[in-house]
């Protein structure tokens, strides 16, 4: 089986590797990504990175997002390639993220509808519980003043003897 061509993704991470003497292990390392990231991307193996950890190569590479990815420098990348894949977070359960997934597929009626219906299904959301009132700064013990013993007391109807 004859060899496809590279990405053109692969393509530019390779040129700015290359012209900044990395190779993609440590390039992948200082965008925090896993060692064999780059690799994969140069051989065309796996998904290519998104949203923060695109980002982060583009930073790595010296090179802005838009160009990394093929576009016009001076044009915004679109901003379904800068959204995180929810799965990296690993905070979501698999049904989850395949719903997240079909979502996202969606037109925005079908969005729009599937929401009302996701809505009507669940139910009222519930009442949030009330704020609790702060409770008061504990109150701290001044030093007691000592009082002065009182003068004694002078009888003025008194004569002086």
């Amino acid at each position: 089986m004859p060899d496809s061509p590279p990405s053109p993704l692969a393509e530019r991470v390779a040129g700015r590797l290359e012209r900044l003497d990395l190779d993609p292990e440590t390039a992948s390392h200082r965008a925090g990504l896993p060692p064999d990231a780059i690799g994969k991307v140069l051989n065309g193996q796996g998904q290519p990175p998104r949203g923060e950890r695109l980002r982060k190569l583009a930073e790595v590479l010296e090179c802005s997002i838009a160009w990394l990815v093929g576009l016009d420098p001076d044009e915004p990348p679109p901003p379904e390639v800068l959204e995180e894949d929810q799965a990296s977070f690993r905070l979501l359960a698999g049904d989850q993220e395949a719903l997240l997934r079909a979502y996202a597929r969606l037109d925005v009626a079908s969005r729009a509808a599937l929401l009302r219906v996701a809505l009507k299904m669940a139910g009222p959301e519930p009442e949030p519980e009330p704020a609790r009132p702060a409770a008061p700064p504990p109150a701290t013990a001044k030093p007691r003043r000592r009082r002065a013993a009182p003068a004694p007391a002078l009888d003025l109807d008194r004569p002086e003897g």
